[in-house]
């Protein structure tokens, strides 16, 4: 296998369009989701947000940031890592702790992103859009619901819990915005730096790595070796292998068209689709994830949060793959 290594010349428009644009959109989105976090310590609304996921954090043996890191999930995932990484910083959360509620998190963090999923998948596979989604919501969901049996099992019941937070937490609450707006701003500036210092150069070797071969060189292996994947027609083989080199965008045109066509039935394409977001999990976690999590823990922390994650994320997804397989397909 040879990866070709004429690479175009990286001319202006090019480095601003794949490298310069897109990591100032990643640091934006960081940024916006630090400052979202340091603004809700701030008022002391972490309370508040624990307050929203007790049920889920008491049966998990979690403490209170953890739940409040739960609730601030489904308005900004980058916000609950960045409050995850203070209490884990400060002491009071263990790395065992942090990645327990690393994989809570799957759920809310999911449906962060479902929307845009859905309406991708939608106006081109019509029906069975419902069906990739609602299979990769159920993975999400499996994640979290296996996140709070694990916790139950290994971690002790907190010492403290939401129903110690005392008069002064909820007046501590209610003192507004304009009072702890200079806190939270130096706050966010003092982190900031550390943000960029880790996301950045994180995704800069990321684009040379990508741009001189090494992400394509892994697919085409991946792809030259999916003999095992003969319970598929071969017309699904061109789905997952567009998924792999290209990401979701390519490999739903060619399912679409498929649809269209006849090629495949709507349960066999799902199924591709599938085995692609299966498949492509690696290059995913290294791609988006990596730089994302260096941004807020330190690179051996965040690789390890994200192996976990991701080896769970592909398990779940493994076992609705096969039991959609077994109830639709078999």
């Amino acid at each position: 296998m040879v990866v070709d290594v004429d690479l175009p010349p990286l001319t202006v428009s090019l480095f601003w369009q794949d490298l310069v644009w897109p990591l100032l959109r990643l640091m934006l989105g960081l940024a916006a989701g630090l400052l979202l976090a340091n603004m809700l310590e701030a008022l002391n609304w972490t309370r508040s947000l624990a307050r929203l996921a007790i049920p889920l954090a008491r049966a998990a043996h979690l403490r209170d940031a953890v739940g409040a890191a739960f609730s601030l999930s489904f308005i900004s995932p980058a916000a609950a890592n960045s409050l995850l990484s203070a209490r884990h910083q400060q002491g009071e959360l263990t790395e065992r702790e942090l990645m327990l509620a690393n994989i809570f998190n799957s759920l809310p963090a999911y449906l962060v992103h479902t929307p845009s999923i859905f309406f991708l998948t939608w106006p081109v596979l019509g029906l069975p859009a419902l069906v990739y989604v609602g299979l990769t919501l159920l993975a999400a969901a499996g994640r979290t619901i296996f996140a709070i049996a694990l916790s139950r099992c290994i971690l002790p019941l907190p010492a403290t819990s939401c129903d110690g937070c005392d008069a002064a937490d909820d007046t501590g609450s209610r003192t507004g915005w304009l009072p702890v707006l200079p806190r939270a701003w130096l706050r966010f500036w003092g982190r900031l730096p550390r943000l960029a210092l880790f996301t950045a150069p994180t995704y800069v070797l990321i684009f040379f790595i990508q741009r001189h071969g090494l992400f394509d060189l892994a697919e085409n292996w991946l792809a030259e070796h999916m003999s095992w994947l003969s319970f598929l027609r071969p017309e699904a083989l061109g789905i997952i292998v567009l998924h792999l080199v290209a990401e979701l965008g390519a490999a739903l045109g060619a399912a679409g068209s498929l649809v269209a066509c006849g090629g495949l039935s709507a349960q066999e394409v799902v199924l591709a689709l599938m085995v692609g977001n299966i498949l492509s999990t690696p290059m995913r976690a290294i791609r988006h994830q990596f730089p994302a999590y260096a941004g807020f823990f330190n690179p051996g922390l965040a690789l390890r949060l994200i192996l976990a994650n991701q080896s769970l994320r592909a398990g779940s997804m493994i076992v609705v793959t096969i039991l959609y397989y077994y109830s639709c397909m078999a």
